[in-house]
C-alpha cells in the first residue's frame, strides 16, 4: 500500500500507525473500506432494492473499527500481494457477513443499542431486521464467490461455524457448568474463526505458499481469541467504547471466561453466592460480583490469557520478512492488548 491509502485504512480503523514509518501521510476523512462498502449498496439501490438495501447499508456504514477487512488487506500485503484492488472484494465480503451477524445477534439479545445507535430491529421491527441481515449475508457470500474454490470453501466453513457456535452459545446461557473448553469452542467459531479465515484467504489471494497462508490463519485465530477475551474483560469493567451498557453479557446470561474461571475456583458459600448473582443479576449486584471476581483473580487470569494468545499470534509472524505491513499487524496486536487501558 502507498502511504496515502495506508493512512486512510488506519484512520478509519481508529488504530494509530507507526509514526516513524508513515508520519508524512495526510489525514483523510474517509477510508477505503466504507467507501468501497457503499458501492454495492448503491448499485442495489439503483436496481430497485429499496428499503432492505437502505437498512442494511445503514448498518454496514454505521461505524466500528472494521478490523476484519483491515486484517484481510494487511495480511494480503504481508503474504506478498501487490494490488489492493485484488483483495478489496474479499475484505468487504467478511465485513458484510460480520455485519449480518451483528444484526441477528442484536435480535437474539434483544439489544436496544449498538455503538450508541438504536439497533435495527428497534427502528424497523424484527421482521425487517432479519431480512436485512439475510440481505447482508447474501451479498457477503456473493463477494466471496468471486474468488477461487479454496476461498469459497474458507468463507463457507467460516459462516457454518458461526452458526454452530451461536447455537452452542444459546445452549450455554446461564449454564454454570460451562467449561473453558466449551467457551473456547464457541469463541473459535464465532469470533476468532472469521479473523483466521480472512487472514488465510487473503494470503491465498496473494499467491502465498500453503504454509504461509496457514500461518496467517493461525495468527488470525490467536488474535481473535485475545480480542474476545478482552471484550469479556471490558464488559465487566465497563467501557463506553464498547457501544453497549456495562455487563450486557452478564445480563444476557452469557458465560464468559472470567465468570467460568470464578465458578471453577470459588467453593462453598462464595460459589453459591456467585451462582445466585448470575442467575438473578441486577445492577445492585455489581459490587458483590466484582468482589468475587477479585477473590478468584478471574480478571487477572483473563488478562494473562490475552497476553498468551497475543504472544502466539506474534510468533506466527516471525516467518515473514520485516515490512511496513508486518509492522502494522504487530500494531494491531498491540492495539488489542491496550484496549482495556
Amino acid at each position: 500500500l502507498d502511504r496515502v491509502k495506508l493512512k486512510k485504512i488506519l484512520t478509519n480503523a481508529k488504530i494509530n500507525p507507526p509514526k516513524d514509518e508513515i508520519n508524512s501521510a495526510p489525514q483523510p476523512q474517509v477510508g477505503p473500506v466504507p467507501r468501497m462498502g457503499r458501492k454495492p449498496v448503491e448499485n442495489e439501490l439503483q436496481k430497485g432494492a429499496g428499503e432492505v438495501a437502505e437498512l442494511a447499508g445503514e448498518m454496514l456504514l454505521s461505524g466500528g473499527k472494521r478490523l476484519r477487512p483491515l486484517l484481510a488487506i494487511i495480511a494480503y500485503e504481508v503474504a506478498g500481494g501487490k494490488d489492493i484492488d485484488e483483495i478489496m472484494n474479499l475484505a468487504l465480503s467478511f465485513e458484510f457477513i460480520h455485519t449480518a451477524t451483528l444484526v441477528h445477534d442484536d435480535i437474539n439479545d434483544a439489544a436496544k443499542q449498538r455503538r450508541g445507535i438504536t439497533t435495527l430491529h428497534e427502528r424497523a421491527g424484527q421482521a425487517k431486521a432479519i431480512i436485512a441481515g439475510d440481505w447482508l449475508f447474501v451479498h457477503g457470500f456473493g463477494l466471496g464467490g468471486l474468488y477461487t474454490k479454496a476461498i469459497i470453501d474458507l468463507v463457507t466453513d467460516c459462516c457454518a461455524n458461526i452458526a454452530i457456535s451461536e447455537f452452542m452459545q444459546l445452549d450455554h446461557v446461564l449454564n454454570l457448568s460451562t467449561s473453558p473448553e466449551d467457551y473456547l469452542q464457541i469463541v473459535r467459531g464465532k469470533t476468532a474463526g472469521p479473523f483466521a479465515a480472512g487472514c488465510e484467504a487473503a494470503a491465498i489471494v496473494a499467491g502465498s505458499s500453503q504454509e504461509d497462508a496457514e500461518a496467517l490463519g493461525r495468527f488470525g485465530m490467536e488474535l481473535g481469541i485475545a480480542f474476545q477475551l478482552m471484550d469479556d474483560i471490558l464488559d465487566l469493567q465497563g467501557d463506553e467504547r464498547m457501544g453497549k451498557p456495562r455487563g450486557a453479557d452478564v445480563i444476557e446470561g452469557k458465560m464468559t471466561l472470567p465468570l467460568i474461571h470464578a465458578l471453577t475456583l470459588l467453593h462453598g458459600d462464595k460459589r453459591k453466592k456467585l451462582s445466585n448473582i448470575l442467575q438473578q443479576f441486577t445492577d445492585k449486584n455489581w459490587d458483590e460480583l466484582m468482589g468475587l471476581l477479585e477473590t478468584s483473580d478471574s480478571l487477572g487470569y483473563s488478562q494473562l490469557l490475552v497476553r498468551t494468545h497475543l504472544e502466539r499470534a506474534t510468533l506466527e509472524l516471525q516467518r515473514f520478512p520485516d515490512s511496513l505491513s508486518k509492522s502494522l499487524l504487530m500494531r494491531i496486536v498491540e492495539h488489542v492488548h491496550q484496549r482495556h487501558m
